[in-house]
């Protein structure tokens, strides 16, 4: 069997900061649909307006959970609109207690969590991306011209279509594509419209919320931002499973990685 190289990949700081984004990221989802079991629906509007509702989740009638999303209904009973309190019963309640920080029903303490964890995360991303420019890292996770034909073969390689995946650096191109969304689009755009809910915020950038399109619409940004980032890390967290469990989190951990056929230095 060829014996693969091992190289440092990870520094200290990227770990880290990958570590703690990834914590804070839960946290902030847990928190964040306890703030949004205060006002369980979405529109696509300045204010609210039901004419424009994109989603809601509630409860028609006792012992009755209900998801609508453009005006199609779905009986959710025991998942979501008729869920369990968090104090051993059942209320209406869009997300149920075992999801949310707290479990009970306490908007303040949502908040507080919630705003607390997020400058924990932009703290991270703003020192990932700083440490990046510092050693050059953070041009290996951008999407260039020349990486655009490997898309479609990696894609192919992924899909067990293609034996070999096509040669690449550090990180392949679909991991360039993901990460090139994530930092440019996705995360700029979940910040801002969280700026646009935050009272404080408001205060010192009212124009913020007028640019999102009113307070409703930084609310539906703000969701959407945040069910495509679980979806980068649902997609993230199978690729590290099939590609290699033990040395991806080898490497995340001790910065250490074994090196594939096709992977480049990571130097």
């Amino acid at each position: 069997m060829e014996k693969r190289k091992v190289v440092y990949r990870h520094s200290v700081a990227m770990r880290l900061t990958h570590w703690l984004f990834f914590i804070a990221f839960l946290v902030l989802i847990s928190s964040g649909l306890q703030i949004f079991n205060a006002a369980p629906y979405l529109d696509a509007s300045n204010k609210t307006e039901p004419a424009r509702r994109v989603l809601q989740i509630g409860s028609p009638a006792d012992g009755v959970g209900t998801l609508t999303i453009f005006r199609h209904t779905f009986k959710t009973t025991g998942w979501l609109g008729w869920t369990d309190d968090g104090m051993g019963g059942k209320t209406t309640r869009a997300f149920p207690a075992w999801i949310t920080i707290p479990s009970y029903q306490d908007l303040a303490d949502g908040r507080r969590w919630h705003l607390f964890f997020a400058w924990i995360m932009i703290v991270c991303g703003v020192v990932y991306i700083v440490w990046g420019l510092g050693r050059h890292d953070l041009r290996e996770l951008i999407l260039r011209p020349r990486d655009i034909p490997k898309i479609l073969p990696m894609q192919l390689y992924y899909l067990r279509l293609r034996k070999e995946a096509p040669p690449h650096g550090k990180y392949n191109p679909l991991q360039k594509t993901a990460y090139t969304l994530v930092i440019f689009v996705l995360a700029p755009l979940l910040v801002l419209s969280g700026f646009a809910l935050s009272p404080g915020f408001d205060a010192w950038m009212p124009w913020l919320p007028h640019v999102l399109g009113g307070r409703q619409f930084a609310r539906l940004w703000h969701f959407v931002a945040m069910i495509a980032l679980i979806g980068f890390f649902l997609t993230h967290i199978v690729l590290v499973a099939t590609t290699g469990v033990l040395n991806h989190l080898r490497s995340m951990i001790t910065g250490y990685y074994r090196l594939g056929a096709h992977d480049g230095t990571g130097i």
